[in-house]
């Protein structure tokens, strides 16, 4: 089984960006996508869960930053347009660790991948 883990960090004030919705979806060579988990992270900002990898297709998660900024009161100096943060990737190694930090803000976000 494959590890998916993140970080996510709040670029804003420099917190943990805690109790943030996430949802990986696998991705069908069609196109269809299949739910493989919906969780959130914890109060350090992280999740980690492991997953069983389908040998064709790929992934995407999906990161609810707009419903996290919009239950914090953090000064934004114009509209927030970013609802959620959309991230596609592979995973080659079906026993391999995918850790994908993220620093994340009202409009823009930041991410990579560390193994």
């Amino acid at each position: 089984m494959a590890i998916v883990s993140s970080h996510l960090l709040n670029g804003v004030d420099g917190t943990h960006a805690s109790e943030v919705a996430v949802t990986l979806m696998w991705i069908a060579a069609d196109g269809k996508r299949s739910i493989v988990f919906e969780g959130q992270s914890d109060l350090a900002g992280r999740f980690q869960r492991e997953v069983k990898v389908a040998i064709v297709g790929g992934y995407e998660m999906l990161i609810a930053s707009g419903a996290y900024f919009a239950g914090h009161d953090i000064p934004v100096t114009d509209k927030q347009i970013l609802s959620e943060i959309v991230i596609r990737f592979s995973m080659p190694d079906p026993n391999g660790r995918y850790h994908i930090p993220i620093i994340m803000s009202p409009n823009s976000y930041s991410c990579w991948w560390s193994s």
